[in-house]
């Protein structure tokens, strides 16, 4: 039996890597895909989802959402040097007109995210690989439809590693980090995907030219577009020598949970202003997390490129 999931985003472009490899693996069922405003403002994240949906062209159309345009406090925060002006990259999908390969939801991401709870109780993995705001706001509206999710899976937070924002705090927790507390404290099944095993997953210009280019398919294409990987001088154009794959392990977790080692904690959030600001703190409670710590980096790398391809 295939995962029921859901995916809320904010898509740049390791979440567009992760819906790709989510609705190319048969091992998942994708009901719903919600924005969330985090890479980029919530309305290109919006364009993105239907655009890369267009690129799959999901056998199944998704449900897809418009969910927060700001954090629960403060203002919204972006990652256009990562990601680019459009959030994918030097990436382009063209749609064409009067071809939609999603359903729209009339109402909000958090309304979709308890809807979906309700519908399939106990069944519904939720993947969120953005700031948690949707997730936060589905609590605050209605906690007990919530509570009917099977389990959330994290891309988020640094726990012994170094953040990716400030020396603490990783971004998509950092982006709202009341939010992230108030996840953190539901009580739901959790696994988190830190920048410690997301920083272990990488691709490299070996493994594009060894792997990604000789596919020469339209997914293979947008992966070396998006990333900004140069073929003539075989170097990345933001002068990095790899592109982590934070989004897509996530998604593989769920895929294939042997694929990494967790451990049981007990987690909170540093929400007051400072340079600790967005921190993901250990806490004497009741471990309650399961934090992925190491991961199988070649047999995730296999799992990824083999459904890309």
């Amino acid at each position: 039996m295939a995962k029921k999931i859901m995916i809320d985003c904010d898509v740049g472009v390791d979440d567009a890597l992760a819906l790709i490899l989510a609705f190319h693996s048969p091992e998942l069922k994708v009901e719903a895909v919600t924005g969330v405003n985090g890479n980029v403002p919530i309305e290109m994240v919006f364009t993105n989802i239907q655009k890369v949906l267009s690129l799959i062209k999901p056998k199944k159309k998704p449900l897809i959402a418009k969910g927060a345009d700001r954090p629960l406090m403060g203002q919204p925060l972006y990652a256009h040097s990562v990601h680019g002006k459009s959030g994918l990259g030097e990436a382009t999908i063209e749609m064409e007109e009067g071809q939609e390969w999603w359903k729209s939801f009339a109402g909000s991401a958090d309304q979709l995210i308890t809807r979906f709870a309700y519908q399939f109780p106990g069944e519904l993995t939720l993947i969120a690989i953005g700031p948690l705001t949707n997730l936060a706001l589905a609590i605050l509206r209605d906690p007990k439809g919530f509570k009917k999710l099977k389990e959330i899976v994290i891309m988020g937070g640094a726990v012994r590693a170094n953040g990716n924002v400030t020396p603490f705090a990783e971004f998509n927790i950092f982006s709202d980090p009341l939010a992230a507390k108030m996840v953190l404290k539901s009580g739901l099944p959790m696994t988190l995907v830190p920048l410690d095993v997301t920083h272990q997953v990488c691709l490299t210009p070996s493994l594009i030219e060894e792997r990604i280019m000789p596919m020469n398919n339209p997914f293979s294409e947008f992966t070396i577009d998006a990333i900004g990987y140069d073929v003539q001088s075989r170097r990345f154009r933001r002068e990095t020598d790899f592109i982590y794959l934070h989004d897509p392990l996530a998604v593989g977790v769920v895929i294939k949970q042997d694929l990494v080692k967790k451990e049981r904690l007990s987690l909170d959030i540093e929400t007051e202003e400072g340079d600790h600001f967005g921190q993901i703190l250990k806490t004497e409670g009741t471990p309650n997390i399961e934090v992925c710590l190491e991961v199988d980096s070649k047999g995730f790398l296999d799992l990824f490129l083999t459904k890309l391809g």
